[in-house]
């Protein structure tokens, strides 16, 4: 007997893996293809709430920061932007990776829906945090030095080998945490995930488009001597190394394992 037929003689599913692989895989589908059918409208507007949902992640940050000035705990009170994301089912651009492309390699979506999901997430999560920051700064002037220090490592940062390598893990390591959230039903399991992904990407920190934007925001918005001009240039190759870290070190490896599983949904497609 073959270590594969053996597989099969143990476990309780047909599918040419584990069956808590089918289950994921399934659930990572579905979902991916029911946002990649969103409207124009309805793809602007989660986008924004994700803009402001995480926005509260960085609020709970800069006021634990201001308070003890370190970075490490600053990290884990910013678990609380992902925890509003999840459980609010709002979106940022960077939780695209996983899920529907997924769904448009199982052919249950196009690539053209997947642009859209990208361009309006990410367009939306600025928005939507530029206005929240402009808010959060307005109601707490006391955090301003607290963020333009904050800001400047991201915004003054020259696109060197350690910063493209902090983009890519920023990328990757939120890639996994959405992994990690659809590879369970259990909601404290999916918090225990959004808090460690939030420790690991604000707490190092890691150099995350959107999430580091809003810092950069809430610094502009407290009179930094950077301006717009500068985060652009982060902005570019951070965003760029984030998409790579995510496709590569997890997406391609996860539908790799699971492509059995992709060529049936193909043949039913």
């Amino acid at each position: 007997m073959s270590d594969e037929d053996r597989r099969r003689e143990l476990g309780s599913n047909d599918a040419p893996v584990e069956e808590e692989i089918e289950e994921s895989f399934d659930r990572i589908v579905a979902e991916g293809a029911q946002r990649l059918h969103r409207t124009w409208r309805s793809v602007l507007i989660t986008g924004f709430f994700g803009g402001v949902d995480v926005g509260l992640g960085v609020m709970a940050y800069l006021a634990v920061e201001h308070s003890t000035g370190s970075r490490l705990l600053a990290g884990l009170g910013f678990g609380i932007g992902f925890i509003a994301l999840l459980l609010a089912k709002s979106e940022l651009f960077t939780e695209g990776f996983l899920v529907p492309i997924a769904a448009v390699a199982a052919r249950q979506a196009r690539l053209g829906q997947l642009v859209k999901l990208w361009i309006g997430t990410l367009a939306a999560n600025l928005v939507g945090g530029w206005c929240f920051m402009w808010l959060v700064m307005k109601a707490f002037p006391e955090w301003g030095p607290t963020v333009i220090d904050s800001a400047r490592r991201f915004a003054e940062a020259p696109p060197t080998l350690q910063s493209l390598c902090l983009a890519t893990l920023g990328g990757s390591t939120i890639t996994l945490m959405t992994r990690m959230q659809q590879g369970t039903e259990s909601v404290p399991g999916k918090i225990a995930a959004a808090v460690g992904g939030g420790f690991l990407l604000s707490g190092l920190p890691l150099f995350h488009s959107v999430l580091d934007s809003l810092l950069i925001f809430g610094a502009l918005h407290a009179g930094a001597s950077f301006g717009y001009g500068q985060w652009l240039g982060w902005f570019a190759y951070t965003a760029a190394f984030n998409v790579l870290g995510g496709l590569l070190l997890v997406t391609a490896l996860r539908l790799l394992r699971s492509k059995e599983l992709i060529s049936e949904r193909r043949a039913r497609a």
